[in-house]
C-alpha cells in the first residue's frame, strides 16, 4: 500500500476513528490503521509496524520501534514523557524517530487544578461530609474558607498547564509569579507576572502564597521541591500547594511531614508515588508511602485531571502534526528534546 500510514497503538473507539478520519479525509494516500487485537495484529513481525510512518500511543516496546523501520514521528498523546524518555534516546542512538510530547489534555489538567485550589480554599470537602451526616450548617467555627484575595500564586513551570491556570484566576485579586528554564522578552500574560528562573527558586517561594506545580518530570525536577526548599514556601505557614504535574517532583516525605506539622497550610494532590500499590489487609490501595489519608489538611485526588477522555477535540493537536507530517512540514507541535528530557 502506498502512501503515509499512521498506526494507533491500542483499540479506538468508533467515534474517535470516525472524528480522525473526518479531519484527515482531505489527505490524499493517507492510511489510518486501527485493531481490536492490538497484541496479535501489532507485532514487531507485522507488515502494520513495518511500514508504519507515525505511530500514536503511549507505550511502545523498543522492538516495536526498531521494527518500524520507515518510522519518522511517534506521538504520545498525553503530557508527561518521562516513561519515554530512555527507550527514545536508546533508539535515536542509530536513528532518528521525532518525539512528541501531546497537550490536548491540558486544558482539563489546568481546570481540574484550579477546582482542587478552591476545593481546598473554600473547605468544600469537610463541609459536604458533615451535611452527608446530617451535620447542617457547621459554620466558620470548624472550616473556615480561606479567601482568594490578595495573595500570590506561584507557578513553578509555565507550559501549557501552568499558563492556562494564570489566565483562568485571572480575574481573582491575586498577584502572579512564575519560574521556568528560560523567558522571552515579548511574551504576553494575562496579567502582571514577577518572572524567575530556576537558579532564583529559593527567592520565588519566599514570595508566593500558593503554588502550583506544573514542570515535567526529568532528572533536574525531580525532588526539586526538597525538604530545604519546603522550609523556604512555608515560613509562614499558610502555604497552599497544588501539584498537577508528577508526584516526585516535591519530595514525598517532605511534603507529609509538612502537612502533618502543620507547616504547609494545605495540598491538593492529583499525582502520587507508587502507582502500582499493593492492597492492605481489607483491599484499600494508596498510592503513597505515607498516611496523606489520615491528614485533614489534603485534599486527594486519583491522577484524574486529564477527565474527561472521550472528549474528541483534545486530539486536534494529534490531527494538526499528522497533517504537517504529510504536508512535508517539520514544525511540529511539542516536540520532546531527549537531552532536556521534555
Amino acid at each position: 500500500m502506498e502512501g503515509k500510514k499512521v498506526l494507533f497503538l491500542w483499540n479506538i473507539r468508533k467515534e474517535l476513528r470516525d472524528y480522525l478520519y473526518q479531519n484527515l479525509s482531505d489527505i490524499k494516500d493517507l492510511h489510518l490503521e486501527f485493531t481490536e487485537n492490538v497484541e496479535e495484529d501489532f507485532t514487531p513481525d507485522s507488515k502494520h509496524m513495518k511500514d508504519a510512518d507515525i505511530m500514536v500511543g503511549w507505550r511502545p516496546t523498543k522492538e516495536l520501534l526498531q521494527s518500524a523501520k520507515k518510522l519518522k514521528l511517534f506521538i504520545n498523546p498525553g503530557v508527561g514523557v518521562h516513561h519515554l524518555i530512555d527507550l527514545f534516546k536508546a533508539v535515536s542512538a542509530t536513528r532518528e524517530i521525532i518525539l512528541i510530547n501531546g497537550h490536548g489534555n491540558t486544558y482539563f489538567t489546568a481546570q481540574h487544578g484550579v477546582a482542587l485550589l478552591l476545593a481546598i480554599m473554600n473547605k468544600v470537602i469537610p463541609h459536604h461530609y458533615w451535611m452527608m451526616e446530617g451535620d447542617w450548617r457547621r459554620g466558620d467555627d470548624f472550616a473556615k474558607t480561606i479567601p482568594l484575595r490578595d495573595l500570590t500564586v506561584g507557578l513553578l513551570g509555565y507550559g501549557e498547564v501552568n499558563s492556562k491556570i494564570h489566565r483562568f484566576l485571572s480575574g481573582f485579586t491575586l498577584n502572579f509569579a512564575a519560574l521556568r528554564t528560560s523567558w522571552e522578552e515579548k511574551e504576553h500574560y494575562p496579567t502582571p507576572l514577577q518572572k524567575y528562573t530556576p537558579e532564583e527558586l529559593h527567592m520565588f517561594l519566599e514570595r508566593i502564597d500558593i503554588m502550583f506545580v506544573g514542570v515535567p518530570l526529568t532528572r533536574l525536577t525531580r525532588n526539586l521541591i526538597d525538604r530545604e526548599a519546603m522550609n523556604v514556601f512555608t515560613t509562614d505557614k499558610s502555604a497552599l500547594l497544588v501539584n498537577i504535574s508528577r508526584g516526585p517532583v516535591v519530595n514525598e516525605k517532605a511534603l507529609y511531614n509538612s502537612l502533618k506539622f502543620q507547616k504547609l497550610a494545605g495540598a491538593a494532590l492529583d499525582v502520587w508515588y507508587d502507582y502500582n500499590p499493593e492492597p492492605d489487609p481489607n483491599g484499600r490501595k494508596y498510592p503513597y508511602h505515607y498516611p496523606f489519608h489520615e491528614l485533614e489538611n489534603v485534599v486527594m485526588s486519583p491522577h484524574r485531571a486529564a477527565s474527561p477522555f472521550d472528549d474528541l477535540q483534545r486530539w486536534n493537536e494529534v490531527i494538526e502534526n499528522i497533517r504537517r507530517y504529510c504536508m512535508g512540514r517539520t514544525d511540529y507541535l511539542n516536540v520532546v528534546n531527549l537531552e532536556k528530557e521534555y
